[in-house]
This record gives C-alpha cells, structure tokens and sequence, in this order.
C-alpha cells in the first residue's frame, strides 16, 4: 500500500495548467506505451490467447511474469503478462487436493499473487506486508495449499497497479462430489479494463483534479437533451443542476475512470475483436464471469437469451433466471443459457456509466455475429440513487447543529450470548455524529436496506435485473450460526481530494480491526459515501444478509455496498493470522481504503500463532 496524497500541495491548479506542465512527460510515456502496431520492429501477440493449467496436477503449474508489448485492441501496449499473455492461463484445481504453482518473477519490481476467494493458510494469501514480503524481482516464489472448496474464483496481482497493466486470470476449482449444475460446455468469461497510461498518471489525475475522467457532466450544449431524456421544462432541469451544484456533487458522477482512457476487454480482446464461444443449439452453455477490472462495473445480458444463474462468488445458490445482471469488481458469476437456435447472439457488457463496453459471440459457427445493441444513455444519478430522499432528505453533517447531531445516534456496537437476531433485520438507521473526520463529506441522513436495487441505470428497460434479494444458498453453508457480536463500519470518502477509507480515516491512519479467533461477528457497513464499493475480505467468508435466514442466505467473497446502504454480513473468524479488507476499487484501495483484520486469541490480548 501507499499513500500518495501530496503531489501538488494545497496549490490550485486548472486543468489547463496541469496539461500544459505535464506535457513533456506524459508524451514520452505515451511514446513508450502506445505505439501503433505499424511501429513495431517485429511481430507483436496479441492480447487474449491464454491457455490453461491445472495446479493440482502432481508436478503443479510454473507461471512466468514478464513486461511484455500486445497488442490489445489493436494497438501495442506495455503489459505485464502471465505466461505470455493478458489475461493469464485459466488455472485449474481439484477439490480435495493440494495446489502447488511456482511464480516466477522475471519483473524489474516485485510482485504477487492473491487467490482471490480462496480459503487458505494466511501466509499464502499473497498481500505484501499482510502475509508476506512479495516476489521480489529475478526470484521464484512457490505456493502450496490445500484446495478445500470448488467453484469459480480469480487471480490477480496485490502489488501497487500491476493489476491494471493485465495482472490477472480466471481460476475453476472442480468439486470433489457431482457437480449440482448441469451443462454442456463451458467458457471462461473475464471481463477487464486497460489504459494505454501509466496507471500511476491516472491515480495522480484523479487525485489532482475532480472528476478527471467524467466527460459527461451537464453543461449548457446537451441542456436540451436533458430535457427531452427527462420530461422536465427548462426551468425544472436549471433548478436540478443547481441543487446538485449547491451540494458539490455531480450526478454523472458515476465512475471515477471511464472511456475517456480506458479498452473494455473480454477475455483481453476489444469489443471489435468480439471473442467467440461456441455451442450447438439446445446445448446448455455455463459461462463463468469475472470480473478482473481495476475499476469498472459492467451491465450484462444477452439480448434475446435468459440467463439462469448458478453460482455466485463460487458458491453455488437456487437457480435464478434473469435477463440481466450488474457484476462488481471482483465478483463472479456462473449463468447458464441454452442456445435455442442456429442463430448467433450477443454477449453484452456494458459499463455501468455507459462509457463504452465490452462484447463476445455465442453461436454454433466460427465467423458469426449479432447485433451489437444501441447503447443506453448514461444514468443520471436521483437524490433517491443517493439515499437522500429518505427521512428528511438530503442531510449534509457539516451543517447540522449540536441537537440534531444527539437526535440521530445510530445503534451501538453489541454483543449477545444467546445470538444476535438473523432474519428481519432492522431495515435503516440514522445516522450518528460525525465523528468520521476530514476523508468523509456529505453523508445521508439515513441508510437504509438497498437488497432489491438493481442500481443506477436499470430496471427501467422492461427486464428482468438481479439483485441480492434474490441470491439463496443452495444448501446450508456448515457450521453457521448466529453471531454474538456486531459491530457498525462506515465507507467513507472525500471525492474533492480522492481520499477513501473506513470510518474516516485510510489505512496509514487506522488500526487492526480484531476478530476473536472461534468467534461468530456481524459487521453491518454504511456507505456514507455517493459511490458503490465492492468491498473483499480475505481468508473468511462473508455471509450476506440477503432477507433470508441461516439456511439460505448466500455467501460471498466480495459485497458491493450501494451509496447510502446499509448491508450486513456475518463472519465465522475461522483462519488464524493477518488478511486484508478492502475495496476492490483499485484506486479506492491505493487512496486509503483498506484496513488489516487480525484474527487474535482474544480482543484483550495479542495475535494467535498462526501455527498453532
């Protein structure tokens, strides 16, 4: 982790200065690293020709990272790959056996790799300075563990951006018993952003100027357009922007990197190189989805098909068909779809702002295509989006008095011998004091259960949209039971200084958070924030509260926490040792937000022996 926070000082600066002063340098990046295919000496991969291993083979699995130039949509890059090429090889497991992959770090930096989702001893989890010291350039780092569930997970870097330069891959774990879910054939699905910048320039834009990537603000030239996409008069749409103006917030503010810089991959190939995926029809085809982005949300259906899914984070839940579906960062998804006839369809991932999207085929031939479908207009965020509507309205803690802030305390952090409560839980609270400092501005009076929100932007198209509501574990995960204690965490952020952390403060600031080795814990997250974060904890489940009880609530390596949401989930602190809790936002992470979990003896003395 770092904590770049100071590049510019308290100075001001125009975007038209910054531009102009860093000039010079970002043309020889760009030089460096985005080449036309044209000015290539000799012939360049392309990007998305990945095979696969399988690591619970007797001899295991040699990954090898390299700086390497690709081709990625055409034109050539500077990537780092896996075996040879973005996205890395689809790894392969057994259940029940042990896993053993030697990286081999040929980097002129060091590196990692976490196993996104997966159970394992802590010191290897792969988080620098979490659970070991890193691959250290030139040098081979062996892990080995024992596989102890199935389903379909990821891989990915834990060291500063590499994961945005094509550190990532697709990981199946196969079951050790029948596998519940029936088809045919089956296709790795990763869905992925690149730029074509040093992503060190991106974090250092996004830190010096707001809003740095968001070219769909309103302004005066598309005023029209707002009225005709709203029904308001012009008189409606003035008073709207200036209430938003009047809070400092931007309601196109939906994704902090965009379009504007970035190559929306699918299995590392751009939308018009449109990967194929071939079935024959009334084949039952299972497509596992992940979503290996650094920082974008993706939309998928394929129009025309439903989409019955199976399995979400690698657990397996009650069939649910949909037509469509939002995928956070780090998330994954199984969905099964039968080809009906000898037609082609579309994969269609869009992204969450409408910037651009990413695109593949199902057909039963080699050389066909669908319509591509006509992209929705960017969502525009409402106050009820925000959580701001609800209660009072839009509540600002800066301006609220000594009497109100006494008016709105929020439940207490509790403990319970018997068990907490575990079905109909309380459906918002209030918000409390803020004692959550300067990286936290401009909050909802009050959060509340966002479990049947699709998200902004969908369940206006007639279709049907996935939410959580609808995610039911398919058998009762074993040895849950209710937790004994609770605790309340606040996402917070400053979107002026790009600041991000929890309750307030990033991570160079914070303390362990300590859950008691055995014990049963709930963590009820508030998003104070105006922004969605998928948040990922490591080495444990999360149980999420879904509205249904201990038999049937999902579980889930990563949760996406709406704006304004109050979302549950339940812990058993099974796995000794120190892991990371994060957004998987990555320049959310990098900007604060992440906090180290110490699972310890007891919450009155030191660490448990990891060994032990």
């Amino acid at each position: 982790m770092t904590d770049q926070c100071r590049f510019i000082g308290s100075r001001l600066i125009t975007r038209r200065r910054f531009l102009v002063t860093t000039g010079s340098s970002a043309l020889a990046g760009y030089l460096l690293l985005n080449r036309p295919a044209w000015a290539a000496d000799v012939d360049v991969a392309r990007a998305g020709n990945f095979g696969q291993l399988d690591a619970t083979a007797e001899e295991g699995i040699d990954l090898y990272l390299e700086n390497q130039d690709l081709l990625v949509g055409g034109r050539i890059g500077r990537a780092i790959t896996i075996n040879g090429s973005i996205p890395g090889p689809v790894i392969r497991m057994t259940e029940g056996r042990d896993a053993l992959i030697r990286v081999h770090n040929r980097l002129h930096e060091a590196t990692s790799i976490h196993w996104h989702g997966i159970l394992l001893p802590f010191d290897m989890d792969g988080v620098p300075g979490i659970s070991f010291a890193g691959i250290p350039a030139g040098e081979t780092f062996t892990y080995r563990f024992p596989v102890r569930q199935n389903g379909t997970y990821w891989y990915h870097s834990h060291s500063g951006f590499q994961e945005q330069r094509g550190h990532y891959g697709q990981l199946i774990i196969e079951p050790a018993q029948t596998d519940p879910v029936d088809y045919d054939v089956e296709y790795t699905v990763v869905l992925s952003d690149w730029t074509f910048e040093d992503p060190h320039s991106v974090f250092r834009n996004l830190k010096t100027i707001e809003g740095y990537y968001n070219f769909q603000r309103p302004t005066l030239a598309n005023i029209d357009d707002q009225m005709r996409a709203t029904g308001m008069s012009l008189g409606e749409v003035i008073d709207k922007r200036l209430a938003w103006q009047g809070m400092r917030m931007d309601p196109t503010d939906i994704a902090d990197v965009t379009g504007a810089t970035y190559t929306f991959l699918m299995n590392g190939k751009a939308a018009d190189e449109n990967p194929i995926f071939l079935a024959q029809p009334g084949q039952k085809v299972r497509l596992r989805i992940v979503n290996a982005s650094a920082q974008t949300f993706y939309d998928v259906r394929i129009p025309g098909l439903p989409m019955t899914m199976v399995q979400a984070d690698g657990q397996n839940i009650k069939p649910v068909e949909t037509d469509e579906f939002r995928i956070a960062v780090a998330e994954t998804y199984d969905v099964v779809v039968t080809l009906p006839d000898d037609q082609a369809y579309t994969l269609f991932a869009e992204t969450m702002d409408r910037s651009g999207y990413a695109r593949g085929t199902l057909a039963p031939r080699d050389g066909m295509a669908a319509a591509i479908p006509e992209r929705r207009r960017r969502p525009m965020l409402t106050m009820a989006d925000m959580g701001m509507m609800m209660n009072g309205g839009m509540q600002g803690m800066e301006g609220m008095s000594r009497g109100e802030h006494e008016s709105m305390q929020m439940p207490k952090d509790r403990q319970a011998e018997g068990g907490l409560p575990t079905e109909n839980l309380i459906s918002r609270v209030k918000h409390g004091p803020d004692g959550h400092g300067p990286a936290s501005i401009t909050m909802a009076q009050t959060a509340y259960r966002r479990l049947d929100y699709p998200g902004a932007g969908l369940g206006d198209d007639g279709w049907r949209v996935l939410t959580y509501s609808q995610l039911r574990a398919r058998e009762r995960p074993p040895l849950r039971r209710p937790p004994t204690r609770e605790f309340y965490l606040h996402l917070t952020g400053n979107m002026h200084q790009f600041i991000w952390g929890f309750d307030g403060k990033k991570w160079s600031e914070s303390d362990m958070i300590r859950f008691q080795y055995g014990e049963r814990l709930r963590i009820n997250m508030i998003n104070d924030t105006m922004m969605s974060h998928p948040i990922h904890l490591h080495g444990m489940w999360m149980d999420l509260y879904a509205g249904g009880n201990l038999d049937t609530n999902p579980r889930k390596h990563t949760v996406n926490v709406q704006p304004a949401e109050l979302l549950t989930v339940d812990i058993t602190a099974d796995a000794p040792g120190q892991w990371a809790f994060h957004c998987h936002l990555l320049y959310h992470m990098e900007a604060g937000m992440f906090r180290t979990v110490a699972v310890v003896r007891s919450l009155q003395g030191g660490s448990i022996d990891a060994d032990a």
